[in-house]
């Protein structure tokens, strides 16, 4: 399992402009992302979050499981569709009770549309991904445009990693965003 340690900002269009002005060299990645429940919602209660994402046409499987922590467990493997990365999941070490949840199938709930802007960045004593994402999240038939920054930890002191995140929200002005790309599609496909 790989742990999931990120902070996550709303960013407004000016902010991103700058962001994107200073960090230059980051790789752009087309995301598609379809999130996935069963048909009777049963892994949204546990804040399971199941996952197909095409990273520029490439198809990668993810469930992610809240921690005790407040980080997130998360298992990746790439899979042409979600009822074979389901398996693969499980195979790699993801809660085997997925595929008892799942076993009456999976459905399409919401989903997502961005480009990504992600780079290394390298602190004193830690190592981060920096992603600028602009796209729009897609629920009930309808769209919801957003732009965030997130600063997900690889390596190293999450102190570190937080007091970077927290210096780039204070210089251009970027808002702690509480809520995953999911949760957000979900709310909108609930019409929240």
């Amino acid at each position: 399992m790989g742990r999931e340690f990120e902070l996550k900002y709303a960013a407004d269009e000016g902010a991103f402009a700058s962001l994107q002005d200073r960090y230059r060299d980051l790789t752009p990645i087309a995301m598609e992302t379809t999130y996935y429940d069963t048909p009777d919602a049963r892994l949204s209660p546990l804040r399971w979050t199941l996952r197909r994402r095409m990273e520029n046409g490439q198809s990668v499987c993810t469930l992610k499981t809240p921690l005790p922590d407040g980080s997130r467990g998360e298992w990746e493997a790439r899979c042409p569709d979600i009822l074979s990365g389901i398996d693969a999941l499980c195979a790699i070490g993801a809660p085997r009770e997925l595929l008892v949840l799942t076993a009456g199938g999976v459905t399409e709930v919401c989903a997502a549309r961005f480009t990504r802007l992600a780079g290394m960045i390298e602190g004193e004593d830690f190592t981060a991904e920096l992603a600028l994402d602009r796209g729009v999240l897609l629920g009930g038939g309808r769209e919801l445009p957003f732009t965030e920054v997130e600063v997900e930890l690889k390596s190293g002191s999450e102190e570190a990693a937080v007091a970077f995140a927290r210096q780039l929200a204070a210089e251009f002005g970027l808002k702690p965003e509480l809520k995953s790309k999911y949760r957000r599609a979900l709310d909108l496909a609930r019409e929240r």
